[in-house]
């Protein structure tokens, strides 16, 4: 009997990384596949754009996959804001390329890494996966639709699909705008931070190991009784508060925020997890404050070696 495989799109991704890691680390066989061909961490990623259907079924055809996690996207709202058509094209293209390739291969688990983004601004706390999503943004919009074609494809074909529906996800590999990156850098270069809003603006940060734990669990659990789960960190801070943790965690940081909404990002009040603790054993494992140490170590780390 041929080995199994779990294929991985996004895998030079922050998520898709992560998955790949603990996948690996625990005997799990991994195809891991992104748009371009790269090493990460001394681990090869081949290439393969979610867009390209015949590559993706090349694979297929080659490699034995029993389960996919699909994490190619576009992965934030920030990520080529002024290019709306290629958001569309990759990720609700790239999900209704996924969902037919599992469609093709049957009897497969798909789990994709949604976005609590996808929601918009939301109604009062708490927040549950019944609640309209009415993105504001096209990122918001394409991950939102992308759900909605794994959704279609789980009751018009019987694909075992499952959206994770990810919070603001922070920590060491993180590439894309970050505020709390930011903040530690400017610390560890001994600069103050002007951050010119935010106060009293509610963020929901979600650990990456804590992300990626909840995607292998999602991986694993057979016979998921809902179709979505809000995946958060379990806390629900000001920005002024992440600033008040920063200061803490790193000596002599100097963070200063200002009144105001943040104007890239949706007011949204606290996401229930209840669902996700009940159906995937989900329970965020690192704290706040550890995460921001493990993050601040990592920068160090980097800055170390350049």
């Amino acid at each position: 009997m041929s080995e199994r495989h779990v294929l991985i799109t996004g895998a030079a991704g922050l998520i898709g990384n992560a998955v790949r890691c603990k996948l690996e680390d625990r005997g799990t066989s991994v195809i891991a596949i992104d748009r371009m061909a790269t090493t990460v961490d001394g681990r090869e990623v081949r290439e393969c754009d979610v867009t390209d259907v015949h590559g993706l079924h090349a694979i297929a055809r080659a490699h034995d996959i029993d389960r996919i996690v699909h994490c190619g996207a576009f992965s934030g709202p920030m990520v080529s804001p002024d290019h709306p058509i290629q958001m569309v094209q990759v990720n609700i293209g790239g999900a209704a390329n996924i969902g037919e390739l599992a469609r093709v291969i049957g009897n497969v688990r798909v789990v994709f890494a949604s976005t609590a983004t996808a929601y918009g601004v939301t109604p009062p706390a708490p927040v549950s996966e019944n609640t309209v999503m009415v993105p504001d943004t096209m990122y918001g919009a394409s991950k939102a639709a992308a759900e909605h074609v794994m959704n279609a494809y789980k009751l018009q074909f019987g694909v075992d699909t499952v959206n994770l529906r990810i919070g603001w996800v922070y920590g060491p590999r993180r590439s894309t705008a970050c505020l709390i990156r930011q903040m530690l850098t400017d610390a560890i270069a001994g600069r103050p931070t002007h951050i010119p809003f935010g106060r009293d603006f509610p963020r929901q940060y979600l650990h990456i190991d804590d992300a990626s734990d909840a995607m292998i669990a999602a991986l694993d659990q057979p016979n998921l009784s809902q179709q979505a789960y809000n995946i958060t960190g379990g806390s629900w801070l000001t920005l002024a508060e992440v600033a008040e943790t920063v200061m803490r965690v790193v000596p002599g940081a100097r963070v200063e925020v200002a009144s105001g909404d943040d104007p890239g990002d949706m007011r949204q009040e606290r996401f229930d997890i209840s669902a996700a603790e009940r159906d995937l054993g989900y329970r965020p494992n690192i704290s706040f404050e550890e995460g921001i140490r493990s993050y601040l170590d990592w920068l160090k780390a980097r800055e170390n070696k350049q």
